[in-house]
């Protein structure tokens, strides 16, 4: 069965046509990658999966097990779209804390190992005000796996980050995958979408279309 498909997905945002008629399923236990220029609706395609927004025309469905107590989000989802709005004032630990708190089903170990997995320290004072934009991408992909979320849906994860940590990352996603969790991502960087993913699409022509990469790596 496929955890996500897309029946005749049609979607206007702000005026302008981002998709028609899409088609397109993904199935458990793989990495798909996704492509597009700015602008392309990329983002408005994850929120429509999140359902958050809903298509104009058409259905997205989700598999039946994780859309429990009439919930509009799906359950055991790890998300970052439009990077989560973390509370200055507080530091990275603090922030995870406070969301975590929300179901309340992690302890405060499994949000240090999930820092220390994206290479940051959680014991480290210093107040998400003051954080590098990468320091804080690291955050905002701790916060989309800590309570060990089956599927991630990942808007550009390794934007901001520097050589080393999108080796880390990749080696981090790659791990999830060889767990059985399911992940679809976007980057511009084709490197990134070579190195980890089954399958890739890009959009084109207001939808999914699969492709494949020329890059050697």
């Amino acid at each position: 069965m496929d955890l996500i498909k897309l029946s005749n997905v049609s979607k206007s945002f702000k005026g302008i046509s981002l998709f028609s008629n899409v088609n397109v399923s993904f199935k458990e236990g793989k990495i798909y990658g996704i492509k597009g220029h700015n602008g392309s609706g990329k983002s408005v395609l994850f929120k429509m999966i999140c359902g958050f927004i809903n298509p104009d025309d058409g259905e997205i469905v989700i598999d039946s097990k994780y859309m429990k107590n009439d919930n509009d989000f799906p359950e055991n989802f790890g998300v970052i779209i439009d990077r989560p709005g973390f509370i200055g004032s507080k530091t990275g630990l603090e922030n995870l804390k406070s969301l975590a708190s929300i179901k309340g089903e992690i302890s405060e170990k499994e949000i240090c190992m999930a820092m220390e997995a994206v290479g940051l320290d959680p014991s480290i004072k210093q107040k998400m005000r003051n954080y590098s934009l990468g320091m804080k991408q690291k955050i905002a992909v701790a916060q989309s796996f800590m309570e060990n979320q089956s599927v991630l849906i990942l808007d550009e994860p390794f934007n901001a980050l520097d050589v080393d940590s999108v080796k880390k990352i990749r080696n981090l996603l790659l791990g999830f995958k060889k767990e059985g969790k399911t992940i679809i991502l976007t980057s511009h960087n084709q490197e990134d979408l070579d190195f980890l993913c089954d399958e890739q699409m890009r959009i084109n022509n207001y939808t999914l279309e699969s492709y494949e990469s020329t890059l050697k790596i």
